[in-house]
């Protein structure tokens, strides 16, 4: 074996030393020579231009359609067909503008008790009957007016309307469900005040408006006139301004105008009443600032600082070239008060502004949180932006970008049917035309630097502005007396009750 193994060896080897290696050439061929790529001067160069954006999508606006049934009720539609999807509710013309002197609450209380029991059913029932469409109707309560209403598919709109009937024309306003309703609506008034936001909101708005003026007190109402409310107050309130002739059927989605029509006679024909529509809110009395009001929480961490006054109600001429000044100055992430008090000082995770117009007069507020240690350094800051808008006009490139932003931003009202629903409700409580979206856009488009400049002017005037704040009053009395906006003066609106307003 072994000898076998040397011969295979021995073989192999020989035939590997038999192989010849081919002849060197005599020309070898010149390896080719790589391309180096030439350098830019700059290589960071390429940063100075940004890129091209691409072409927006064609702005489409919904259309809203209006008819009037012969008692009076206002019917609102919207037609969308994409989906099987209906959202079908009632608007009403009555707010908490419309509560009564020292009864602050009662139009929330009221609207929230439609949902206790109606018709021939009880709190549960009635939940039950919703519960087997498929849906949870909503509430909402403003200053304005309010809103019970579902999402529903198509084929159960019929049945869902027939459900808000009950609700709208005969709630049972039950002893027992309202004692239980406004426990509810008390404690939860207990958990809104404890949140520094909510206090400063509360004070922000009766010091703008004055304490009487329908404007100048939260939905919710406060925790002492909550509870001296009665079961009488609340069916006093429902007689007075609940009616077909102070409401709207609002039906947005999978449904025609003709069809809602037939829906309302069927459901809403025979409702009857001598509620009419409210007039607007008058104009409160503008006056310069006096007072900084604070609200005292002593280590909180952040202070709550809130500005702002009356402004305009929806229709105003001004409307569109304040609404694009407020962007400028506070409405957006790249506004100057943001960019301020968050991007360059970082006092703040952000701060910012936005405009109300109502049926009547409506606020201008700018808001931050900001660190309480920079309280002062901070409140001063935002009063230089205020300033600022006059010393420092807006620039064609802040306007394009407020122009941009905020007509962009139109879509996201639409995209649902309770977005479109939502939309229509504000027409019926604004009292506003159906193309008033196509108008404002257009209002947005056309406003000139020079109409947006003026508009800064008219209604940011530092001077005008109220001034909140919520925090440790300690460091608010060291930092922000200095800055002389007027004198520091408490308002307590969770532990006194009937105080939300410093002053004469």
């Amino acid at each position: 074996m072994r000898r076998l193994i040397t011969t295979l060896v021995t073989v192999s080897l020989a035939g590997c030393a038999s192989q010849q290696k081919p002849a060197a050439s005599e020309n070898p061929a010149t390896p080719p020579q790589a391309t180096q790529p030439t350098a830019p001067a700059d290589a960071e160069s390429f940063r100075a231009t940004k890129p091209e954006p691409g072409k927006p999508p064609e702005l489409v606006l919904p259309s809203f359609q209006k008819a009037t049934l012969d008692n009076g009720l206002t019917v609102l539609v919207s037609t969308r067909r994409e989906l099987p999807l209906v959202f079908a509710g009632i608007t009403f013309a009555a707010g908490s503008a419309q509560d009564p002197a020292g009864k602050q609450g009662l139009a929330d209380l009221t609207y929230r008790m439609l949902l206790e029991g109606a018709g021939s059913r009880d709190t549960v029932a009635l939940d039950n009957a919703f519960g087997d469409l498929g849906v949870s109707p909503f509430q909402e309560v403003a200053a304005d007016g309010a809103q019970v209403g579902v999402r529903v598919l198509t084929r159960n709109v019929d049945a869902a309307l027939g459900l808000l009937s009950d609700v709208t024309l005969r709630p049972t306003f039950a002893p027992k469900a309202f004692e239980r309703r406004k426990k509810q609506q008390l404690a939860d008034l207990v958990r809104r005040l404890g949140q520094p936001t909510a206090l400063g909101q509360i004070v922000f708005l009766s010091s703008a408006f004055g304490s009487a003026h329908p404007y100048g007190h939260s939905a919710a109402g406060m925790p002492d006139t909550v509870q001296a409310l009665s079961l009488e107050d609340v069916q006093g309130f429902y007689k007075k301004h609940v009616g077909p002739a102070a409401a709207a059927l609002v039906m947005t989605g999978d449904v025609t105008l003709d069809e809602a029509v037939a829906f309302a006679k069927k459901h809403f024909g025979t409702w009857k009443s001598q509620a009419t529509l409210p007039a607007a809110p008058p104009t409160p009395k503008l006056t310069n600032r006096e007072q900084v009001h604070v609200v005292p929480k002593p280590g909180l961490d952040q202070t709550v600082v809130i500005m702002g006054r009356p402004a305009i109600a929806a229709g105003n001429p001004d409307e569109f070239s304040l609404e694009l000044a407020t962007t400028v100055f506070g409405g957006f992430f790249g506004s100057r008060l943001n960019m301020n008090l968050r991007e360059d000082k970082g006092y703040s995770y952000g701060a910012g502004a936005s405009l109300d117009p109502r049926l009547g007069v409506g606020p201008l507020t700018s808001y931050a949180s900001v660190r309480s240690d920079v309280t002062g350094p901070a409140v001063k800051e935002a009063m230089g932006e205020v300033n600022g808008l006059k010393s420092r006009p807006i620039t064609q490139k802040e306007l394009e970008a407020a122009r941009e932003g905020l007509i962009r931003a139109f879509p996201g009202a639409f995209e649902s049917v309770e977005g479109l629903g939502s939309s229509a409700s504000q027409l019926f409580r604004k009292r506003r035309p159906m193309d008033e979206f196509n108008r404002t856009v257009e209002g947005l488009r056309t406003a000139t630097a020079a109409d947006v400049q003026r508009a800064a002017e008219k209604y940011l005037d530092p001077a005008t502005l109220q001034i909140v704040l919520v925090g440790d009053p300690l460091l608010i009395q060291e930092q922000v007396s200095p800055l002389n906006l007027g004198k520091l003066v408490p308002v307590e609106p969770d532990t006194q009750p009937g105080v939300t307003r410093a002053g004469p």
